[in-house]
């Protein structure tokens, strides 16, 4: 039996991804007032960054990985136009559910497909841009999702990963009184699910730091991986360049 995380808790591989799917199927219809209650709202400020580094242009062809309830998909959408465009994409069949809905209700219709960043559907060199928000730490084989998503770049595609990362050493006893005392409340009053907040919390734990992260990427396909910190290190934008 090959062994991995789930948070903190060392489970059999086959399972973690089980798993990590009833997370988000018990938080999916609540995700997003959590996301806004757990950041201050300051998630939005990470995206739109996110947003303004990936620079999309009209007519490009984009696939968000683990894009589930869609915010960044309709943001990138709305830049490519209805020359471009942007597949939504994500395991969970729950969030991408709520996710297709709001883009429906935005007046956006982009391709929605449930599908394992381990093995993407798609052809090789098929995009010019690949996001991925939030996602990779909850990935079994992040080797393999990373390479996956270096194959259906275009040469000179790049990769956008923005992710929970290691907090600046003066702000970690602070950070980690509220990831472990507040995140669980919050989920427990909130979503009623106290068990998968504390989950996100020890997950960002066991996700790679910043240069650990880098190093997997440029090992992974990437010739050039530079990162971005955002609030002291409570989240990086990590941005990876496929050379031809």
């Amino acid at each position: 039996m090959t062994s991995t995380h789930f948070g903190y808790e060392t489970v059999d591989e086959g399972t973690k991804a089980e798993r990590v799917r009833g997370v988000f199927d018990s938080v999916a219809q609540r995700y997003d007032v959590m996301n806004d209650l757990m950041s201050l709202g300051l998630h939005r400020a990470w995206k739109a960054y996110t947003l303004m580094v990936a620079n999309v242009q009209q007519g490009q062809q984009v696939l968000d990985v683990a894009s589930g309830t869609g915010d960044l998909a309709l943001a990138l959408a709305r830049r490519v136009g209805p020359r471009g465009v942007v597949v939504h994409s994500d395991i969970n069949e729950a969030m991408l559910r709520v996710g297709r809905d709001r883009l429906l209700d935005a007046g956006v219709v982009v391709p929605s497909m449930v599908c394992d960043a381990e093995a993407l559907p798609f052809a090789d060199n098929r995009f010019d841009l690949v996001t991925l928000a939030f996602g990779l730490r909850n990935m079994t084989h992040k080797d393999l999702a990373l390479a996956e998503m270096a194959r259906v770049l275009k040469p000179g595609g790049r990769l956008l990963v923005l992710e929970f990362s290691r907090v600046a050493e003066p702000l970690r006893r602070a950070y980690d009184l509220y990831s472990f005392r507040v995140l669980p409340f919050l989920g427990r009053v909130v979503a009623r699910d106290s068990a998968s907040y504390r989950y996100l919390a020890e997950s960002i734990r066991m996700h790679p730091a910043q240069q650990e992260l880098k190093a997997l990427m440029q090992s992974s396909g990437f010739g050039h991986v530079d990162y971005h910190n955002m609030s002291g290190g409570v989240v990086a934008l990590h941005v990876g360049l496929k050379c031809g």
